[in-house]
C-alpha cells in the first residue's frame, strides 16, 4: 500500500468517531479544486517518500484501544490492489473502517461491501450527474467512467452500511442549477454540500490530464 500522509487523530472525518485517517498516493482524476495535489501528480508524488505500511499498522495497534475508526482516503483508495488487504490487517485488529472514495471501481467497492470488510464509505458527487457537468470539474471524465460511478451510487445506496455522498459546491464551476439536480437526485440519501476551501490546490499544479495508472 502506498501511503502518502497519516493522520494520526482527527475529529471530523467520520463524524461522531475519533479516528486514524490514512492517505494513499495515486488518482484517476485531476479535480482543480483538490486540495491534496502531493497525492495526485506524478511529480509531486515523487517528492515525498512513502509511509511505511508497518509504521501505520504498528501505531494503530498501540492506540486501537483509544480510537473509534480508521478512515482511508487518497488519493483514490480503490486504485490498489492491496487495498484489501490492507483493510484485513486493520479489521484484525479490531478497529472499524471507513472508506472515503471517487466512486470509480465499483467492482472494488462491491468486493468491500460484500466481504464486509468496510463499516462506512463517503463518496464525493463531483457534479450533476451527466458526462458535461462531471468534466468541468474533472478532466479526466468520460462516458465509461460516469457508469462506473452511476454503478458505485447504486452500490452505495443498497450497501446497508453507513455511507454518506458529497459535493463541495466550487464557485463559477457547477451552476445553481446543478446544484439543485443534485439535491432532488440525492434526496433521501445522507447527502451533503460542502464549501469549497482555496489554497494550495491541484489547478495550480496541474501540468498534464492524464490518469495515473
Amino acid at each position: 500500500m502506498r501511503i502518502g500522509a497519516f493522520l494520526k487523530q482527527s475529529l471530523i472525518d467520520w463524524e461522531g468517531r475519533v479516528s486514524a485517517v490514512i492517505f494513499t498516493k495515486g488518482c484517476n482524476f485531476r479535480c482543480g479544486y483538490c486540495h491534496n495535489p502531493y497525492l495526485v501528480l506524478p511529480e509531486l508524488l515523487r517528492q515525498t517518500q512513502d509511509i511505511e505500511e508497518h509504521e501505520v499498522l504498528d501505531f494503530l495497534d498501540r492506540r486501537k484501544n483509544w480510537l473509534d475508526g480508521v478512515v482511508i482516503s487518497g488519493g483514490e483508495p480503490t486504485l490498489h490492489e492491496d487495498l484489501i488487504p490492507f483493510i484485513q490487517k486493520i479489521k484484525a485488529l479490531g478497529l472499524p473502517v471507513k472508506l472515503d472514495t471517487n466512486g470509480s471501481h465499483p467492482e472494488v467497492l462491491e468486493q468491500l461491501i460484500g466481504g464486509k470488510w468496510i463499516d462506512a464509505v463517503a463518496m464525493d458527487i463531483k457534479s450533476a450527474l451527466s458526462l458535461s457537468c462531471y468534466r468541468k470539474v474533472n478532466r479526466t471524465m468520460t462516458d465509461s467512467l460516469l457508469e462506473r460511478i452511476l454503478e458505485s451510487v447504486r452500490l452505495v445506496k443498497d450497501s446497508g452500511i453507513e455511507y454518506q455522498f458529497r459535493t463541495t459546491v466550487i464557485p463559477q464551476v457547477q451552476t445553481p442549477e446543478e446544484i439543485q439536480a443534485l439535491k432532488k437526485e440525492f434526496l433521501g440519501t445522507h447527502y451533503i454540500l460542502q464549501e469549497f476551501r482555496d489554497g494550495d490546490i491541484l489547478e495550480k499544479h496541474l501540468q498534464e490530464t492524464l490518469p495515473i495508472n
